[in-house]
């Protein structure tokens, strides 16, 4: 499971958003309210906010669904303004939150042939690529069903496999883990990783704060239509006053680490893992550390 090798200018960063505005023209309502943003290759980018903010306006910038009112958005060095969703597919691979927004082949191996097919991948490597597909998203069992026929979660394991098998440089994901159980949901968080091992660029629209904490290098937070805040998911978890005002819930593990960690300067814990750590840690040196208030 390799990027395609779409062109990308030399030099050029993977998305580039420059004072970027968006009017949805009926009713005028203004979505985007001046908007910068700058990814780099391979980056693994977390967006949040909550409903109504301009996440999901902002990431349809990205493929050209969308063309700013105003403004610039360059991906891999195109201008999406001159150029089609399908051209842009070269590029960019999109997710959509809702698996029946881009489902419609007769069966699950004929939605996972379609992508590749559609932008000229040879047929040899498109059973390679839809064969792998199957195997690392578990659907060997409905391969031949058609994709309204299985459940919600594995429908939208199918609309994300659709996506993976053209292999875009850039993958673009919108809520990618409403609706699911626990079995799927841990399939997009290996799948998360795997892109990051390959230097696949990602960008992760979500509620889901654990699954953000645990694969995303960055995260982005909107407010208002725009960016109010752009850092590491450590230092954006930990700001509970950021938090406050987005009125957005940290990770439940952040949370805990910052009502009971003894103050002292160290990193505060994003995944049940790391406050186990902490715990642990805090617990063993209790017998030579002088005893303190836990706040």
């Amino acid at each position: 499971m390799t990027s395609t090798d779409s062109t990308v200018e030399r030099g050029a960063r993977a998305i580039d958003v420059s004072d970027a505005h968006y009017v949805y023209p009926t009713g005028h309502v203004v979505a985007l309210g001046g908007v910068d943003l700058h990814v780099e290759h391979g980056e693994i980018l977390g967006i949040i906010g909550q409903n109504g903010s301009g996440k999901t306006t902002l990431t349809k910038l990205f493929n050209g669904l969308l063309k700013p009112t105003s403004g610039t958005v360059v991906v891999n060095g195109v201008d999406t303004s001159g150029h089609t969703v399908q051209q842009m597919a070269a590029h960019v691979g999109y997710v959509f939150q809702n698996p029946n927004h881009q489902l419609f082949a007769r069966s699950v191996e004929a939605e996972l042939e379609f992508g590749p097919r559609n932008i000229g991948v040879p047929e040899e490597e498109i059973k390679e690529r839809v064969a792998d597909a199957i195997e690392f998203f578990g659907l060997a069992d409905v391969a031949e069903e058609h994709p309204y026929r299985v459940s919600f979660p594995i429908r939208k394991l199918v609309g994300i496999a659709s996506i993976v098998t053209m292999r875009p440089s850039i993958l673009i994901f919108d809520e990618p883990s409403t609706g699911q159980d626990h079995h799927t949901t841990k399939i997009i968080n290996d799948l998360m990783r795997r892109l990051r091992e390959q230097g696949t660029t990602v960008v992760c629209v979500s509620h889901d704060m654990p699954l953000l904490a645990d694969v995303v290098e960055r995260v982005v937070v909107m407010k208002d239509t725009m960016i109010i805040a752009d850092a590491s998911p450590r230092e954006v978890f930990a700001d509970k006053a950021l938090m406050a005002r987005t009125n957005l819930q940290a990770p439940q593990s952040t949370e805990i680490a910052l009502k009971t960690v003894v103050p002292r300067g160290g990193p505060i814990a994003l995944t049940p893992h790391e406050l186990a750590d902490d715990i642990s840690a805090r617990l063993a040196g209790k017998a030579t550390a002088p005893q303190q208030t836990v706040r």
